[in-house]
């Protein structure tokens, strides 16, 4: 029964389309997503300038210790996906993990926002590792978690909308906490980074309690075939569906994070905008997400998944096109073109992280046992991969064509129509790679409507046997 081919299910069961969550739980299980994208962009934007500029460490050590803990980051992932796999307690698989994940990374938080005078590589390095293993352990459990909450095709699109949209609320609260604090707190000031690890600190609990105690998690019955088999994480790993899913999100990683690398470079340097300006024009571009993801879950229960991610990317590029060719300067139609950028964007890691779900679908079925955690786990890898090689890859392109990031450098117009083509011409390449991935891409709703009648049927039978 286990190993029943997925190809040989019946291709005409419809997709459930109702009998979705209350949206009043969604948000609630969503709710994980505020600390975890607060914590990204402040890792990701303030934390690197705060070292080097306020606390004095070099930027090379800065660099180098951020490099070295993600890289490390990355063989975290899967080891610890596989144990979630396995985790089997009264109050569920996933729900233990988010809980023993939070207090450690609010231990991290206090740590990195709070360094003691003369706090070192060493002290960056020790910190970063813990709490970039607390994110992984909760991202994780919470983007499995919600397979199991969201079963149906569409459903799963709604939630993980959801979750994109509530994470990008975080993040947009912090880039505004300058406008909402009356200037008190400035994410990057130095003298503010305290209070903003405290406001961190203090929404992880809040953030914590509501998923655990609000959201439902339902554990498929244990088997005899729930054992650890090497071979079989690596035939769920080959799949073709698994293959495409890795490769397109490496690539949809890299497209963006290419773009993240030379940001600041791009619009002060070649749109000629102050730095005050730069900080704002995020704003646009993050909190599209917050309109874009419930909107890219909804198109994808229309079209499918993987048809409605191979438009986004297209659109994508041409967005990307568009944003080039305003003239510098211009603040309002460069804040648009932001926002539509941004747009386009969220639909990626709305829709593959949905689409991971169904194949862990397919391959319970097939093996009988849980690999979500470690299908997650791989693809959590590939966007840490993306931020990690980005900068590797982009900085000596910059090199090659003479352009010089030195404060108080004036560029070349070579140097600055380098600038512009890297900006331009790295992340359409690799997004459109990415879609391109899809093209022949086999789950739709109807095949995991099979699927999940297959799996809801098996299941009803163990539980019945087991009690």
């Amino acid at each position: 029964m286990w190993r029943r081919s997925v190809s040989a299910l019946p291709q005409g069961a419809a997709a459930p389309r109702g009998g979705g969550l209350p949206l009043t739980t969604v948000l609630a299980f969503s709710s994980t997503a505020v600390p975890l994208a607060v914590l990204a962009l402040a890792l990701g934007v303030f934390l690197p300038r705060y070292f080097a500029g306020h606390i004095g460490i070099s930027l090379v050590a800065v660099g180098a210790a951020f490099t070295i803990v993600r890289l490390i980051d990355i063989a975290f992932d899967p080891m610890i996906g596989a144990l979630m796999d396995r985790t089997r307690t009264p109050i569920g698989r996933y729900r233990p993990w988010v809980i023993a994940g939070a207090p450690v990374m609010m231990l991290g938080a206090y740590k990195l926002f709070n360094p003691p005078a003369g706090a070192g590589e060493g002290y960056l390095i020790v910190w970063l590792l813990v709490i970039y293993a607390a994110l992984s352990i909760v991202s994780l459990a919470h983007a499995a978690w919600a397979s199991s909450i969201a079963t149906s095709y569409d459903e799963r699109s709604r939630v993980y909308g959801w979750m994109h949209a509530v994470g990008v609320a975080g993040a947009v609260g912090l880039l505004l906490l300058p406008a909402l604090t009356g200037g008190r707190i400035e994410p990057g000031s130095g003298d503010s980074m305290p209070a903003v690890g405290w406001i961190v600190i203090l929404g992880i609990p809040l953030a914590t309690a509501l998923c655990v105690l609000l959201a439902p998690e339902k554990v498929a019955p244990r088997n005899a075939a729930e054992t650890f088999d090497l071979r079989e994480y690596w035939q769920a790993l080959k799949r073709p569906e698994m293959v495409r899913l890795i490769l397109a999100d490496l690539a949809l990683a890299l497209g963006p994070g290419t773009t993240a690398a030379i940001y600041v470079f791009f619009f002060h340097d070649a749109k000629a905008f102050n730095y005050a300006q730069v900080s704002i024009l995020l704003v646009p571009f993050i909190g599209a997400g917050l309109l874009g993801a419930p909107v890219w879950a909804k198109l994808a229960q229309r079209f499918g998944k993987h048809q409605t991610l191979m438009g986004a990317t297209v659109a994508y590029a041409v967005f990307q096109t568009i944003l080039m060719a305003i003239p510098k300067g211009l603040f309002l139609p460069t804040a648009l073109g932001m926002f539509a950028v941004g747009f386009t964007a969220s639909a990626f890691v709305v829709l593959v992280r949905a689409m991971v779900a169904d194949v862990g679908d397919a391959i319970r079925l097939e093996q009988g046992k849980e690999q979500t955690g470690l299908l997650y786990a791989m693809v959590t890898s590939t966007q840490k991969v993306g931020a990690a090689i980005s900068v590797g890859i982009i900085f000596p392109v910059l090199s090659l064509v003479g352009y010089n990031a030195a404060d108080n450098v004036t560029n070349t117009p070579d140097a600055i129509f380098g600038l512009e083509m890297c900006y331009l011409f790295a992340p359409i390449i690799f997004v459109l790679i990415g879609g391109a991935c899809f093209f022949g891409y086999g789950m739709n709703a109807e095949k995991h409507a099979a699927i999940r009648a297959a799996l809801d049927a098996r299941d009803a039978r163990d539980q019945a046997a087991t009690a």
